[in-house]
């Protein structure tokens, strides 16, 4: 490669070649990873895109970074993902699964979206068996969300119930808890609902509006969401209890841009966009189905504990449970971000999934 692109490895970091200096990145961005290489064309991009445009330019980006560096178009081939990569991965997946070209060998999604059905109805349960729901809240929830022994938290019309599922909501989102790893502390303090970033002049809030997207209270708050970034157009999202700005400051930095060949004209990388997030608009509500396919596939091992080597000795990593060509892995005391909760199990699992070695 050339002296001003990229190489990665795995272990402790990866280097970034540049022009007269090599740089490492342990010393320039502390926990900042690179997955990937972008490769950008400059179109008349409407922000207000739905995953079908999404997975689509994804394919073309990833043909034509294979159009640019044809040596690389024989080796295998995974597409990873999380959070909502659960909706992102297997949207592209099949777009390049029939695509001879490419040596596709498989995909893993952490912690991934399939369902916003099954996302807030478990958010309520989750809550609730972890102690932060008052009982007197929990009894309404049952009587005025839930008849003959089924709950539907999800899209609810009854004002009580909705109004009791807000309250569960600023509970896990609002209240100073770890949205992302529930015994940890918040990151940077309990948020407000929006401040003002004297620094960099702009609008922040951590209330992204995308939880329990049909209660009325969430389609009010993601309207008045919408209504102040028309009117102050410098708005930024954070993800509370969250600290950007290692990936922030080295994704940005100019040596970087140039090293990944992302024209002048792109924007800044933010960690949300206001922007697409107001005006991105889901075509598919869940993937569920596609994922109940692979997991009804007959089960080859049980569940099981998973160990790794912590340079003590072996510790247990969480559970894995196989079907097939699939295997469903937990990693123990990680929060959604888990390469930063655990990132010696973290690293040995993956390794494993791209050697093709049992876990």
């Amino acid at each position: 490669m050339g002296n001003e692109e990229i190489a990665v490895e795995f272990g402790e970091g990866f280097k970034l070649h540049m022009q007269e200096k090599t740089i490492n990145s342990t010393q320039l961005a502390p926990n900042a990873l690179l997955d990937g290489v972008w490769v950008l064309r400059k179109h008349n991009w409407n922000d207000s895109q739905t995953v079908n445009h999404v997975s689509f330019n994804n394919y073309l980006a990833l043909k034509e970074f294979f159009r640019l560096f044809p040596e690389y178009s024989k080796n295998e081939f995974y597409i990873t993902g999380e959070s909502y990569g659960g909706i992102y991965v297997p949207t592209l997946a099949e777009r390049v699964m029939v695509d001879q070209s490419i040596n596709f060998k498989g995909i893993a999604v952490g912690n991934g979206l399939s369902s916003w059905e099954y996302n807030d109805n478990s958010l309520v349960y989750f809550a609730y068996y972890h102690g932060l729901l008052r009982s007197t809240l929990w009894s309404d929830l049952q009587k005025f969300c839930c008849s003959e022994g089924k709950c539907n938290f999800h899209d609810n019309k009854d004002e009580n119930c909705q109004l009791r599922v807000r309250e569960v909501l600023y509970i896990v989102w609002s209240s100073g808890l770890n949205a992302y790893n529930l015994y940890a502390d918040c990151i940077g303090g309990v948020p407000g609902e929006i401040r003002f970033d004297e620094n960099q002049k702009q609008l922040v809030t951590g209330d992204l509006g995308i939880l329990f997207p049909k209660n009325e209270m969430s389609l009010w708050w993601r309207k008045k969401l919408q209504e102040t970034q028309q009117s102050h157009r410098n708005m930024r999202l954070d993800p509370p209890c969250t600290n950007t700005t290692a990936p922030r400051n080295f994704l940005n930095d100019p040596r970087v841009r140039k090293a990944l060949h992302i024209p002048v004209f792109v924007q800044k990388w933010e960690m949300c966009s206001a922007t697409v997030n107001l005006l991105y608009r889901p075509l598919y509500s869940d993937m569920k189905n596609q994922y109940l396919k692979l997991l009804a596939a007959r089960v080859t091992v049980n569940r099981r504990t998973w160990l790794y080597n912590d340079g003590n000795g072996d510790q247990v990593g969480g559970f894995v449970k196989e079907f097939g060509n699939l295997a469903l892995l937990t990693i123990k005391g990680a929060g959604h971000m888990v390469p930063i909760d655990k990132p010696e199990a973290s690293f040995t699992f993956f390794s494993r999934f791209l050697l093709k070695q049992p876990y």
